[in-house]
């Protein structure tokens, strides 16, 4: 999802807050919404965030909560991805005897 460009304030639109400041601390979703978004919605909404950061044109408050956001969002896909590894390691290692009929 693409940060908005209708304010140098605006928030990504995933935030639903488009084109409102956004205050430290503050978020149009919380973190627990974090958590219901699937792999790819959390890291395409990341990659959004890095590229805002990365532009440099977001005041330090904005810039703060992207930045706290954005670390949710890797720890949700850091989650996601082990939980996967692991449910493959699981899955290959679980019973050699069935694999080899």
């Amino acid at each position: 999802m693409a940060p908005s460009a209708t304010s140098p304030n605006a928030s990504p639109d995933s935030t639903g807050n488009a084109g409102q400041p956004v205050k430290v601390g503050q978020s149009a979703k919380a973190p627990s919404d974090i958590a219901e978004l699937s792999y790819e919605q959390a890291r395409d909404e990341l990659v959004a965030i890095v590229a805002r950061l990365e532009a440099g044109q977001a005041p330090l408050e904005e810039s703060m909560t992207l930045w706290e956001r954005g670390e949710a969002l890797a720890a949700h896909c850091t989650a996601w991805l082990d939980d996967a590894q692991a449910r493959i390691a699981t899955a290959t290692t679980s019973n050699p005897a069935e694999t080899e009929e």
